[in-house]
């Protein structure tokens, strides 16, 4: 996320609460009803969720606005949200605990336990350990081969075969690259460690010990659940309900959904270092071993005050801010975005989770609650993430609205619409077929039920608007040689995965 920088002068006054003898910042006790309404109406989200724990109290715990735009149903403490990538956190926790409990080892070749998992490079497969996995630094460009998971009919094994097929952007331990297969990989480590599966191991070693009886591990569990945010995105200038993700082929890295009541033990139960409720649920030594720095990020500079390294531990971000370590993590998945941060100093954690994945301000809300805590001076993170949003977001439609209007010239394009129809090949994707459909082109792909809808720009690009509008709306070139079409370059929004992918026509 971008960022930009002005200086605001409020500072906050700190009160003291009437229970527990805490210190609650004024900006909770005063100001978080007024500051989160206005965001829904500003960032136009449905439905927020926010949860702030602190000295092992809830603080706040409840539910903004609607489970689904334009609707009655309210959200509360209760109401399930997919929290997307916070669910690696529960990955590494498991893992950490296996590793504690002497079941398996971090340092353990992946191989051992997952003879399936391959890398391109005989010798990296070999070498490739647990935390490896835990901490994406098998040498993967941030989300490289997203586009081929998610959402797709692959099997889990489908996305080995695949994955192992990709040439890695960087050589290995070198540099750090967010990689949700890799994840994948280490939830099926544990499962196999321990004769179970990766969702079993969820439910008996966390959700159960901690009463989080409205959690689900799967994201097909969602669908017919009770009590549940629906999923929105932006298409164009509206919002609209989507589909909920299809991710249960790579849960491990994603498939969570939970609610803020049920995020609040789990919350609790890390801030004091694995106990809930006097029960020690996860070992001290396993919570310690998430937090520890593994790879490097970038050099830690945010909007305001200090800030000095951002590290990756397991499952974690890790970075320092104000002085005080901060471990947290964001969750991006279909129509939802979504926030756990941790202050283990303070004691002080913080959930926020929304129904829209088209909003920044799942984010501002943490900074805002972070800092008022400690006792910064207020920002609006808000209005100035809004700000910057709203200026990205007009350079992107003024640049739909040009390529638009080039379709609208009807500029002659360098062979006929007729050369381009055929099926075109990717290794590791599989096919895609393009049919000729009236005026324009439609792409079809062979693991997604997703289309694409190709409009003419000129010369040998299209512009492809994808059937679901999480995928973005890009420009598409063709290579033509000698008057004939000889691949296409499938791209996606960034939200998705920022590599391109050739498809070569077949003869």
């Amino acid at each position: 996320m971008k960022k930009i920088i002005l200086v605001l002068l409020f500072i906050p006054l700190l009160v003291a609460a009437q229970n527990n003898n805490a210190v609650v910042p004024s900006f909770i006790k005063d100001s978080l009803d007024n500051y989160v309404n206005k965001a829904l109406l500003q960032w136009n989200i449905p439905g927020v969720s926010v949860c702030v724990v602190k000295d092992g109290k809830v603080v706040v715990m409840k539910g903004f606005g609607a489970k689904e735009l334009n609707g009655n149903d309210k959200i509360d403490e209760n109401t399930l949200f997919m929290i997307g990538s916070n669910t690696k956190a529960f990955t590494a926790t498991i893992l950490a605990t296996l590793n504690e409990e002497k079941k398996l080892s971090l340092e353990d070749k992946a191989t051992k336990w997952l003879p399936q998992f391959k890398m391109k490079d005989d010798w990296v497969t070999k070498e490739v350990t647990v935390r490896d996995l835990l901490c994406h630094r098998l040498g993967m460009m941030t989300f490289q081969g997203d586009f081929m998971f998610f959402d797709t009919d692959l099997s889990t094994d489908d996305i080995f075969k695949k994955f192992a097929r990709l040439t890695p952007a960087h050589s290995f331990r070198s540099t750090w690259g967010y990689t949700n297969a890799a994840f994948l990989a280490g939830g099926l480590v544990a499962a196999n460690a321990t004769n179970s599966t990766w969702q079993d191991l969820v439910r008996t070693r966390i959700f159960q010990p901690l009463g989080m009886t409205r959690s689900l591990a799967l994201s097909k569990e969602i669908i017919n659940a009770t009590n549940k945010a629906t999923a929105h995105t932006m298409d164009g200038d509206k919002l609209i309900k989507i589909p909920y993700g299809q991710l249960d082929n790579i849960a491990p890295a994603g498939s969570i959904s939970s609610s803020v009541n049920d995020l609040s033990k789990w919350v609790t139960m890390l801030l004091d270092n694995g106990k809930f409720e006097g029960k020690q649920i996860i070992p001290s030594s396993a919570i310690q071993q998430t937090r520890a720095p593994n790879s490097i990020l970038g050099d830690g500079r945010v909007l305001f005050n200090s800030g000095h390294f951002s590290l990756y531990g397991l499952g974690w971000m890790l970075q320092e801010y104000g002085g005080k370590k901060i471990v947290s993590h964001t969750g991006g998945v279909n129509g939802f975005v979504t926030s756990v941060t941790l202050i283990p100093e303070e004691k002080l954690g913080i959930v926020v989770l929304t129904n829209t994945d088209a909003n920044q301000f799942f984010e501002a809300l943490k900074w805002e609650i972070m800092d008022a805590y400690l006792g910064f001076p207020y920002r609006n993170y808000s209005q100035l993430y809004s700000n910057f949003s709203a200026r990205q977001n007009k350079v992107e439609q003024e640049n739909i609205k040009q390529k638009r209007d080039s379709i609208a010239m009807h500029l002659p394009m360098t062979v006929s619409l007729k050369k381009f129809v055929g099926e075109y090949e990717n290794d590791p994707y599989g096919t895609l077929k393009i049919e000729e459909e009236g005026d324009h082109l439609k792409i079809k792909f062979q693991h997604h039920v997703m289309t694409g809808k190709l409009e003419p720009l000129s010369g040998n690009r299209f512009l492809c608007t994808y059937s679901n509008p999480i995928w973005g709306i890009v420009a598409i070139p063709f290579t033509i040689e000698n008057n004939e079409v000889k691949s296409v370059t499938i791209k996606v929004a960034d939200f998705v995965d920022y590599m391109p992918y050739e498809f070569k026509k077949k003869k």
